[in-house]
């Protein structure tokens, strides 16, 4: 009687104090901790439904059986056409022009007459020497004649040749300094362009005549100097002009062995002579190919996954994919040499391969 009490003094005091609210609460959490419990059942069981399902699915895939072949790696760079032999007439003693004698697409031979500029100050010096030449030729020729009758002596023959000769060379040098306000080209070649027009003031190295020699053409270009030392003179080179059908095959002439400080690159050429096609200015891709293999194993780069154990390519392997370890080389147009992990035959999976892991079942399509 005294313990049934003892039990009914708390109940008492909790209910007094709100302890059936709290009773309440206790219901309530006691509910929905059996609907939590139910929808965790659930969802386990719709989970290893799914993983059932996912263990047992076959992932079609592209195979393609690899083989060794002929692998080229090329570098490409922007490329374009020029003469070998490129110069600028112009004249040697400042002037003015009075005679423009050439155009543009006219073809000149070297020492061909381009222009003239006035010259009339040192012709009149020219034309002022001719009266004294004639004088002194004249007196020369007499004292000659008198020198074969022993007529005279030799000291006078002597000195009238002198003022003779010394004449003649005033009037070369007068006429080497005429020949200064001329222009003429240096070279055989097509002339390209005409900076100048009559009554232009013409300076020595500035305005003249562009000369191209179109049986001399060449291609440039400047590489990158993380190429240097891997491209070299007799390369294979391939040239490609925008919108033409065929290319060039030719090789590099020449390869500079020295890094440009301003722009970090070097400069590499080939020769390529007389061709109607080509014009100066013309742009082109330089296609060198720098490494060639005649028996190479090869995949497409894109197959290429990247991991923390090192580059991996999936192989079709007895109904599964399996995760090769690769060691690659070179690359060129789209396709990757691969030194090692690979064999002729293998089956490299192509499409379907990006949620592919090691292990997973495949079928080849």
């Amino acid at each position: 009687m005294k313990r049934l009490y003892f039990l009914l003094v708390p109940a008492i005091i909790l209910a007094s104090c709100g302890g059936g609210e709290k009773g309440k609460d206790l219901a309530t959490l006691k509910k929905e901790r059996a609907e939590l419990d139910a929808k965790i059942k659930t969802m386990e069981a719709s989970s290893k439904d799914t993983a059932g399902k996912k263990e047992g699915r076959v992932t079609p895939v592209m195979i393609t059986e690899v083989q060794p072949v002929k692998f080229t790696s090329y570098i490409e760079v922007q490329s374009s056409i020029g003469g070998d032999e490129v110069v600028t007439a112009s004249a040697k003693a400042p002037g003015t022009i009075n005679k423009v004698l050439a155009q543009v697409g006219q073809k000149v031979s070297q020492g061909q007459l381009l222009a003239t500029l006035d010259a009339s100050v040192a012709e009149q010096q020219i034309k002022s020497l001719d009266p004294q030449i004639e004088l002194q030729k004249a007196l020369y020729e007499k004292q000659q004649k008198l020198w074969a009758q022993n007529i005279g002596t030799e000291v006078q023959l002597l000195g009238t040749k002198a003022q003779y000769e010394s004449l003649l060379k005033q009037k070369s040098s007068l006429q080497a300094q005429r020949n200064q306000y001329n222009i003429v080209s240096p070279i055989n070649g097509t002339i390209d362009a005409v900076s100048v027009k009559v009554g232009d003031q013409a300076m020595p190295g500035a305005n003249g005549f562009h000369v191209v020699n179109l049986d001399k053409l060449k291609a440039e270009a400047n590489l990158g100097e993380n190429y240097i030392g891997k491209v070299k003179q007799g390369d294979p080179v391939t040239l490609v002009f925008p919108g033409a059908a065929d290319s060039i095959q030719t090789k590099l002439t020449y390869v500079a062995q020295s890094v440009d400080p301003s722009s970090r690159a070097f400069l590499v050429q080939v020769k390529l002579g007389s061709n109607k096609k080509l014009h100066p200015n013309m742009s082109c891709v330089m296609k060198i190919a720098n490494y060639s293999s005649a028996s190479a194993i090869t995949v497409p780069v894109s197959v290429i996954q990247k991991t923390s154990k090192g580059e991996v390519v999936y192989v079709l392997n007895g109904g599964k994919a399996s995760a090769m370890q690769v060691k690659t080389g070179r690359n060129s147009n789209g396709q990757v040499e691969i030194l090692s992990g690979l064999n002729a035959g293998d089956k490299v999976i192509t499409t379907g391969y990006e949620d592919l892991n090691d292990g997973d079942p495949v079928s080849a399509q």
